[in-house]
């Protein structure tokens, strides 16, 4: 069973167990996180598919720290002026472990 789920403007197709990198959190380590936004969910023979969100589906997972991607230069050169610009950025994830993908029954 897997789904997939929008965090952040991003969609992430996540798998119970699996470590997914997503964008910075206000958590600490250890913290539990619900993903609400569940866009489809593969359980079976028969997906689901929301339009746009599956309202009884969730997923939970858990956050295991931060960690910062590798940096990237961005160099810009102006050729016979003299001018040159470089500047760096290093990107900060949150890395999150996937507990559970839960659908609730609607009465």
């Amino acid at each position: 069973m897997y789904a997939i789920v929008d965090h952040s403007g991003k969609q992430h197709k996540v798998v119970e167990g699996e470590v997914i990198r997503i964008d910075k959190l206000d958590k600490e380590q250890g913290d539990t996180i619900e993903f609400d936004k569940v866009l489809y969910l593969s359980k079976g023979e028969v997906p689901q598919v929301g339009s746009p969100y599956i309202g009884n589906a969730k997923v939970f997972g858990e956050v295991l720290g931060d960690i910062r991607d590798k940096k990237v230069i961005a160099f810009t050169y102006r050729r016979r002026k003299s001018s040159s610009r470089k500047v760096g950025h290093r990107q900060t994830y949150s890395c999150v472990k996937i507990k559970e993908i839960k659908i609730s029954k609607e009465d």
